[in-house]
Formats: C-alpha cells, sequence, structure tokens
C-alpha cells in the first residue's frame, strides 16, 4: 500500500474477469508513481476479485475491495471515492484504457498550480471489439466553452478525468437518481463551485458501446438520457446557458435511438444536427473508421 498518495485511481468492476487487467496494466503504466488505484469490486462470481488480488501481490499500490452484497454501479463508485486517500481522483471504466502514459503527470501538474480548476479531462479515441479505431474527438477546452455546451452534451469522458476530491466531497459525490448518467450530473455540480478544463489531447481509449461489450446496454442508456435530461436541465438551467436546446437535442437523440442501421447513417445524422443546432461541442472528429 503507498502511504499518503496524491492520486486515487478509481476503478469499479463487476463480473469483468477477462478484460479488467488491461485497464489495470493502463494505470499501471502511467509516468506519475504517487498514485494509489483502488479496484472496488461490487460482488463479482466470476473470479474477477480473486484475480485482482493475485494482482495486488505483484503491486504494492492496488488497493482491492469487495462488497458482499452488489450495491450498483453509482453507490459503488462513491464508496470507492470515499475511501480514497488521495487529493484527486482519476476515474478508469473497467474496460478502459490510458493511451498517454503521460496523462496523470500533466493533469496533476496543471491542477496543482491552479487550484481554481476543479475538473480536468481531455479527447476521446473511440475503438472497437478488436481494439481498432474507429473516431477519435477533442472535446470544448477552455472554461468558458464547456460550459456553454454542457447543458447539451456530456463534455467529459468519465475514464479521462481527474478531479478534486474535496470539491467531490462538497457537492455531495455522484448523484444517484442519474445511475449511468450521475458523472454528467458531477460535472455541472463541479461547475457551479470551480473552474473546468478539456486537454487537447487524447486520454483515453473508451470501448464502444455499438460495437464492444455495451451494446446490449446502448439503446436503453440512450432512451433514459431523455428523462436524465430534463431532471439536468431543471437542477442546473439557472447555472448554465442553453436548455430549450439542450431539450430539443435530447428529443432528437431518443428519436435516432430508434433508427435502424444507425452506424451507417451516423455521417447524414451528424450532418443534419449540425444544420439545425449548430456546431456541435467537439473541436473536431476525425473518423478511422477502415
Amino acid at each position: 500500500m503507498i502511504t499518503n498518495p496524491l492520486v486515487s485511481v478509481i476503478i469499479t468492476t463487476f463480473n469483468r474477469k477477462e478484460i479488467l487487467a488491461k485497464a489495470i496494466e493502463s494505470a499501471l503504466g502511467q509516468t506519475y508513481g504517487n498514485m494509489e488505484i483502488i479496484i472496488a469490486d461490487d460482488g463479482s462470481t466470476d473470479g474477477t476479485y480473486e484475480a485482482v488480488i493475485g494482482l495486488k501481490e505483484q503491486h504494492p499500490q492496488i488497493v482491492v475491495f469487495r462488497n458482499e452484497k452488489n450495491l450498483g454501479f453509482v453507490k459503488n463508485l462513491n464508496k470507492a471515492v470515499g475511501l480514497a486517500q488521495g487529493k484527486y481522483i482519476a476515474r478508469l471504466d473497467d474496460d478502459d484504457t490510458w493511451p498517454d502514459p503521460q496523462k496523470l503527470q500533466k493533469q496533476v501538474a496543471f491542477m496543482e498550480i491552479r487550484p481554481e480548476y476543479v475538473l480536468t479531462g481531455g479527447g476521446v479515441v473511440r475503438v472497437d471489439n478488436a481494439g481498432r479505431e474507429m473516431i477519435r474527438f477533442l472535446l470544448p477546452k477552455e472554461d468558458k466553452d464547456i460550459k456553454k455546451a454542457i447543458l447539451a452534451d456530456n463534455v467529459f469522458a468519465h475514464s479521462a478525468v481527474l478531479f478534486s476530491k474535496q470539491a467531490f466531497m462538497q457537492v455531495g459525490g455522484y448523484d444517484e437518481r442519474f445511475g449511468f448518467f450521475a458523472d454528467w450530473a458531477l460535472w455541472m455540480a463541479l461547475g457551479k463551485i470551480g473552474k473546468l478544463y478539456n486537454f487537447s489531447e487524447f486520454f483515453v481509449n473508451y470501448f464502444d458501446q455499438e460495437h464492444g461489450g455495451r451494446s446490449h446496454v446502448r439503446d436503453y442508456q440512450i432512451r433514459r438520457k431523455l428523462r436524465a435530461k430534463i431532471i439536468l436541465n431543471n437542477t442546473y438551467r439557472g447555472f448554465y446557458p442553453g436548455a430549450k436546446r439542450a431539450l430539443m437535442l435530447s428529443f432528437a437523440s431518443y428519436a435516432y435511438s430508434f433508427f435502424p442501421f444507425r452506424e451507417a447513417l451516423w455521417p447524414t445524422i451528424f450532418f443534419v444536427r449540425k444544420l439545425v443546432f449548430g456546431k456541435p461541442p467537439y473541436y473536431y472528429v476525425i473518423n478511422r473508421k477502415k
């Protein structure tokens, strides 16, 4: 166990024995060393916990806890952050990886000299089930641009962020009302008390929902997003601009979730969105799909 780590990397997991190791190796491969890696096992039954214990014996920075009863994603996440020793919290989903070994080093250096910032993130590379790159994009960089877009779009990738634990505790952590969108709600809450920033660098390989292990929940999540956005709008419309546009985009996303052959239609849909709603918050999108 690492004493007084500055950063706590949080990886929550449930029955992901076959893929979790890649995420852990990605965290261990960071050049920044003053960190602990907390593996929060939410009651796995497939040998995930035993596999992680084996890794812990080789790497003292790994901390493992296991819930006897499955708490669910958000409760498990809040519990893990509560147990973290670090001043800063880095999130990494159990099927994502960090392509930049200096990711944490860059984020920590930025936040240590800019205490007014409570959250930083970076760009995303979406990869398919075989690890092939599909697209990559950068998100709004500066605080003012992020806050202009945050009601309409989740402008941080969860597995790319580093945030202040003190600020996290101040706003009450992840809001369980939002389920898989609790990260989005957290960014909005943090933005009320501090500044937000995205690096113009690619910080996460995101395992794509359409082509990877999350495909079975993607449509369900898109449709739940409509309800989540309504609640988010009602909660934060007084703090961020563009509430009407955000709701319109939400209904458009809901309709899109019913389209057959969505992947083939994506370029057309993207063009229509840009035409109707204006330029999206991403700085640019590069289509790498072969």
